[in-house]
């Protein structure tokens, strides 16, 4: 790991954002409530938070950092479903891996909430993409 014992701590924010491609039926069952595993906007924002805490265990050379905030945004779009993060800290090291993560796995969460609907005849997934996946901006500042 890189040493930062030397670094001061700064008020640092990044925000992430990705998209999972899905079938019609799939995002007409998220929007009406009525996908069999549950409450897809939830689980995706509660999956985001726990990633975004556990970043330094999923990513080796990851800092563990003192989270301060995170936000999450899950929308459903006409051709699949958005997730926003935005994650706050005061430390050492930025935060763009965990909104990251976070985004991650909440495209991870959605999938596997509705993999039921979006597979085909032969149990493949032919129309279910995640993409892109980014870090949309990031910010450093000193308190004053």
């Amino acid at each position: 790991m890189v040493d930062v014992t030397g670094k001061g701590d700064v008020f640092r924010v990044a925000w992430a954002r990705g998209f999972i491609r899905l079938t019609e039926e799939s995002l007409r069952r998220i929007r009406e409530g009525r996908v069999e595993k549950g409450d897809v906007y939830s689980v995706a924002k509660v999956a985001a938070i726990l990633a975004v805490k556990r970043t330094p265990e999923l990513v080796p050379l990851c800092h563990p950092i003192p989270i301060t905030g995170v936000e999450v945004d899950v929308q459903a779009l006409d051709d699949g479903v958005e997730v926003e993060v935005t994650v706050k800290s005061v430390g050492k090291t930025g935060v763009e891996m965990e909104a990251l993560a976070g985004v991650s796995a909440a495209l991870l969460a959605v999938w596997d909430m509705v993999k039921k609907y979006e597979k085909d005849e032969r149990g493949q997934y032919p129309h279910t993409r995640i993409e892109r996946i980014e870090v949309v901006e990031k910010e450093k500042r000193r308190e004053s």
